[in-house]
Parts: structure tokens; C-alpha cells; sequence
């Protein structure tokens, strides 16, 4: 993949919150095979690799925050948690609004502004924070990545009775392609809000289910029918969580994702059967 030129200098790091999880696990390679250094904010220490420096620090309470964006013209913060990410993206944001920080990208999740979640609330409450810093700014808001669902999945397939929530439909995508279209925003300049990035395919629960079950060779789960209830629940039977227009839409199916992690797996356990 080619990358549009950065505005920044590229002796500059760039400082990634949230390096070492799924999405940033993907998108910190991506920018060093672009040439860039790369600064991984991290509550716990870790030794340094090749073109990767590590700064401890804590985003909910701020300590080591300042140290971590000193001397940095682009930050991708790709943390996120249950709860706490508006606290922790405002600590973010005030160190770089005084520090030499002139592009912050953050990644949030469809739907954040349309379903009354509170986790949803504090992505909301994030977005504005990037956008009202002062500073240039890129929110892309992705779809759930399969590795979510495939979490979501393996819990549910465990019960005697599928539970299927009325109305409840999901466009998972690929986080590889979400941490390629991260890597392609931070390396070009500031954007504001772009188009949101979703699977290829919309999916209800029983659709997710089957080929998981298929693919594990476990019998066909009866359904039970539930509803979500409240504001949240009409939120998610209206699609609120979904973008059907207007969104870049990425090319792996949750069919491809599944069949390749049940490769890994068949490869894992053939090589330990080996040893």
C-alpha cells in the first residue's frame, strides 16, 4: 500500500495510544514499513524495539501523558475501554493542545452519536474533545471488528438456547482494514470527520451464528426471541447502529474471518501435536 505524504517532518515520531491492542497490534507495522518512528503510550513498561520506543504513562490519570507527546506532530489515539474514554481522551487532548501536536486521529464507533448507550456517549463525548482541541483533526468511526463479534459469538454458542435479539443487525469489519485506513489518515493531513468504515456484509445474529457453529462442527442451537428494551433497543431495530450509505466498506466477510482463524488454530495444534 502507498501512502499520501505526511505534512510532518518524518524524523518525527508519531505517538500511538493504544499500540499494543488489536488495532494498533496492526496499525504500529504499518507505519513503520512507511518509515516512520513510532512513540506506543503504555500503562506498563516494555523494552524498546526497532523503530518503536515505549513511554509509560496513564491516560486516566494523566501521569506521563506530557512526556509521551513532546516533540510529536501526529498522535493516533486508538485506546478505548468500557468506560472512561472521554476522561482519558480530554487528558490526551489537553497535553497536546501544549505540546507541538498539529494532527490528532481518533477512532470511534459508528452509531456513537444515534444509540443511547453510555459506553457510545463517553465516543461521542471524545469526538467533540478532538474536535474542539484546537488542533487539526481526522475521526474515522468503524464498525464492530470481527474479533468483537467472534467474542460475542463463541459466548453465545455455549448456551442451550440461542438468545436473538428482534431487530439487532451487525456489520462487522476486518480491524486489519480499519488499522490500514488509520495508518492512510495519519500519514496525510488533518481530515475532520470522513467516512465511516464498515464490513462488506449486514448480518442478524442467526446469520453470524451459523457458520461458526458450521465451521466448529456443533449442532444448530434453538432460538429464543428477545427484546432490547427501552430507547436503546428502538435505536438498534431502527439500524441506528449501522451505516448503509455513504460509508467506504471493506472487502473480508466474517465467513473469510472465521475460516481463517479456524485455519490458525488447525495449524497451531498440528505444530504442538508435532513438537
Amino acid at each position: 500500500m502507498t501512502y499520501p505524504s505526511t505534512p510532518s517532518e518524518p524524523a518525527t515520531p508519531l505517538l500511538v495510544t493504544g499500540g499494543t491492542g488489536t488495532l494498533g497490534g496492526h496499525v504500529v507495522p504499518l507505519l513503520r514499513a512507511a518509515g516512520r518512528e513510532v512513540r506506543i503510550l503504555t500503562r506498563n513498561p516494555r523494552p524498546d524495539a526497532d523503530g518503536v520506543t515505549y513511554v509509560t504513562g496513564d491516560l486516566l490519570t494523566g501521569e506521563g501523558v506530557e512526556a509521551a507527546v513532546a516533540g510529536v506532530h501526529t498522535v493516533l489515539h486508538l485506546v478505548g475501554g468500557p468506560k472512561g474514554d472521554d476522561e482519558a481522551t480530554r487528558t490526551l487532548v489537553r497535553a497536546a493542545a501544549g505540546a507541538d501536536v498539529r494532527h490528532l486521529v481518533y477512532i470511534s464507533v459508528v452509531g456513537a452519536d444515534a444509540v443511547p448507550l453510555a459506553w457510545l456517549r463517553t465516543k461521542l463525548e471524545s469526538e467533540r474533545a478532538v474536535a474542539e482541541s484546537g488542533i487539526g483533526w481526522t475521526v474515522l468511526r468503524a464498525a464492530q471488528f470481527h474479533e468483537l463479534t467472534l467474542t460475542m459469538i463463541e459466548k453465545m454458542a455455549k448456551l442451550p438456547v440461542l438468545p436473538v435479539p428482534g431487530g439487532l443487525r451487525l456489520q462487522p469489519v476486518d480491524s486489519r482494514e480499519v488499522a490500514a485506513r488509520m495508518a492512510e489518515l495519519a500519514l496525510a493531513a488533518p481530515a475532520g470527520r470522513v467516512p465511516d468504515l464498515t464490513g462488506p456484509e449486514v448480518h442478524d445474529l442467526p446469520a453470524l451464528v451459523r457458520p461458526y457453529l458450521a465451521l466448529h462442527g456443533r449442532r444448530r442451537r434453538p432460538r429464543l426471541p428477545v427484546r432490547i428494551p427501552g430507547k436503546a433497543g428502538r435505536a438498534y431495530r431502527a439500524g441506528a447502529n449501522l451505516t448503509l450509505e455513504g460509508a467506504r466498506t471493506g472487502r473480508r466477510t466474517w465467513e473469510e474471518f472465521l475460516k481463517e482463524r479456524a485455519g490458525r488454530a488447525r495449524e497451531g495444534a498440528s505444530a504442538t501435536a508435532r513438537s
